[in-house]
């Protein structure tokens, strides 16, 4: 039989930043939203984890389904949980990252992702959701770096 409880509980997804060091400085991989919310915009590749895997498990597997890269080694960075950061709803993200030779990984926007394309971590698009604020913080901690 199902629990089900008296009080909301918040959704929960993973998002993933993969830097890329290279002459011109540090570049982010971003993917271009197929659908709503933030149709069309520029965020980090992510989605909810599933109810039968880690958080590791699921940011391995969005990374693969939006991006097509697999075997990149992800270390957790920080959780953003403030209300109002996701329209669908109380939303809480798991942000993991990693590094990457942008020349020597195969890369292919499929499932939610329109377009993938790099970024210097100093010249971001405008972003969805709170991912600006999630990059900015990763690069004043030093990830990126």
């Amino acid at each position: 039989m199902p629990f089900t409880y008296e009080y909301p509980r918040p959704a929960v997804t993973v998002d993933i930043m993969i830097f890329s060091k290279e002459k011109r400085g540090t570049e982010i991989l971003l993917i271009q939203r197929k659908h709503d919310p933030f149709k069309d915009c520029w965020a980090l590749p992510g989605g909810f984890v599933d109810m039968d895997e880690t958080l590791m498990e699921s940011a391995l597997r969005e990374l693969q389904e939006e991006t097509s890269i697999t075997g990149i080694g992800l270390q957790q960075f920080k959780t953003y949980g403030d209300p109002g950061r996701d329209p669908r709803g109380r939303t809480v993200s798991v942000i993991f990252y990693g590094f990457a030779e942008k020349s020597k990984i195969f890369t292919r926007a499929a499932d939610d992702a329109k377009h993938l394309e790099w970024f210097p971590v100093h010249k971001l698009p405008p972003l969805a959701f709170d991912h600006d604020k999630i990059i900015r913080e990763a690069i004043e901690s030093r990830v990126s770096s």
